[in-house]
């Protein structure tokens, strides 16, 4: 019996990552103008000095990677600094996206520290698929999707953010444009 040993180049999955890449960021301003959730974002106010409406509680500015907590439209914490999604592992883009779990003391299935051990991720609040979550670590680098938050901020959100709670994660270049 022989076997065949693929020696397909890598090349297409790193293109078709970086399409999908691309594909993402210039869906930030598509997907605002595409959508009945997208029409219905349009259609609310945004809180001020904020890219997010008054629908949400929480906000993320993609731009300048910040977070805001929101009660009935008004600003409760924030801006607060975060680390977002770096290339191939952006952070997802959306308006109408739900808190479905919170977890005080959740480990990483997908990512290790240098001992093996998972990756500690404390203080989540999971808002979109594939494990994406407010939670707490560094925010001086890119996460691998996540919106890390200092320790006080992280224990803040995981208090104020309840399960079904609605999360925004926006370019604040493509709200404005789109509301031009």
């Amino acid at each position: 019996m022989s076997t065949t040993r693929s020696t397909r180049s890598p090349r297409p999955a790193i293109v078709v990552a970086l399409v999908t890449a691309a594909l993402a960021l210039i869906g930030v301003g598509t997907a605002l103008a595409a959508t009945p959730a997208a029409q219905a974002f349009r259609e609310q106010p945004l809180v001020p000095g904020t890219p997010c409406t008054i629908t949400a509680s929480a906000c993320v500015d993609l731009d300048t990677k910040q977070s805001w907590l929101f009660e009935n439209g008004k600003i409760t914490h924030g801006p607060v600094p975060v680390a977002i999604g770096g290339p191939g592992k952006e952070t997802p883009v959306g308006h109408s996206l739900r808190v479905y779990r919170k977890e005080e003391l959740h480990k990483s299935g997908e990512y290790t520290m240098s001992n093996g051990e998972p990756a500690p991720m404390p203080w989540s609040v999971f808002f979109q698929d594939g494990g994406i979550a407010f939670h707490e670590g560094r925010t001086d680098t890119p996460s691998a999707g996540c919106v890390r938050l200092s320790r006080e901020n992280a224990i803040t959100w995981y208090n104020n953010l309840e399960i079904g709670d609605q999360v925004q994660v926006v370019s604040a270049q493509a709200v404005h444009a789109a509301r031009a």
